[in-house]
């Protein structure tokens, strides 16, 4: 006839995932195999867990298993005199056995919509014009009485060319900020910070040209002569100069609790633009 809203306690169990218990309070109706109206009340306690683990994919999936379904009471409208022989064995050959067909697949259906909220971890994420990036567990959950953590790898996939799995260096855990409690906390290593830029190359070329510099003197071969007097007999006449950066290799990314850095390795080619010829170049510089 109805089912009140059930009661849930969520736990976590270490090394395992979940552990679940249901207070379920549901009313029965029907014709009483002695004739008339029947109505039965029964309070069941199910019990299940939900192991947490890995799939092929590398995301991280919850499986129930291990559900059971204890009968914690049962009311009737029955006369007291007949309740004995007839609830006994009622609950010996129904609801034993219908309680936990019922009651078990809504674990089954929790877990599901768990799962569909993990599914996009590994799911791959647009990088720019690069390519994409994808992360997958570095190793199996960990699961304690208090959190769940969950340490993921990164995977590069250019737009052209085939996957590329980016170190991952794990800080140690008593490196990491304090857990407050019920809050979600990410961590974000600098070595997964140095390979997302590292990732897009593009983004740090970068061609200077005279238009592009303010408040200097005009971008031209005579100005380097002024600076480095050692290479002014060697330098064409004063022409447009462009200066073409380039990253040289990964960014590297530090963090400190105070601050955070990036440093780029890069060139510097500085090339003579004469009008109507090919460019000249001069001097590549490391930066």
């Amino acid at each position: 006839k109805d089912i009140q809203p059930p009661v849930i306690t969520l736990g976590l169990c270490r090394g395992t995932g979940l552990s679940l218990a249901v207070l379920v309070r549901m009313t029965i109706t029907g014709k009483s195999f002695m004739g008339g109206y029947m109505e039965i009340k029964p309070a069941a306690n199910l019990t299940a867990q939900g192991r947490l683990a890995q799939d092929a994919l590398g995301t991280p999936r919850f499986n129930s298993e291990s559900c059971r379904v204890a009968l914690l009471s049962v009311k009737t409208n029955l006369p007291s005199n007949r309740l004995p022989n007839v609830l006994n064995k009622f609950l010996d050959r129904t609801l034993q056995k219908v309680l936990p067909t019922l009651l078990c697949p809504a674990v089954d259906a929790v877990l599901g919509l768990l799962n569909a909220r993990l599914a996009p971890i590994t799911s791959e994420a647009p990088l720019g014009t690069t390519g994409t990036l994808r992360y997958a567990l570095l190793h199996p959950p960990a699961v304690t009485e208090t959190f769940i953590q969950l340490d993921l790898k990164t995977i590069l996939r250019p737009k052209e060319g085939a996957e590329t799995e980016l170190p991952a260096v794990q800080p140690p855990l008593g490196a990491l900020p304090p857990k407050r409690a019920a809050a979600t906390q990410l961590v974000l290593s600098a070595a997964l910070l140095s390979a997302a830029l590292h990732a897009q190359p593009d983004a740090f070329a970068l061609d200077v040209t005279d238009t592009m510099v303010l408040g200097l003197p005009p971008l031209a071969t005579s100005m380097l002569g002024t600076l480095i007097p050692e290479v002014s007999a060697a330098l064409p006449p004063s022409q447009p100069l462009l200066v073409a950066m380039r990253a040289a290799g990964p960014p590297l990314v530090t963090i400190t609790p105070r601050a955070a850095s990036v440093r780029l390795s890069g060139t510097a080619a500085f090339v003579a633009s004469p009008t109507g010829a090919a460019p000249q170049p001069l001097f590549v510089l490391d930066v």
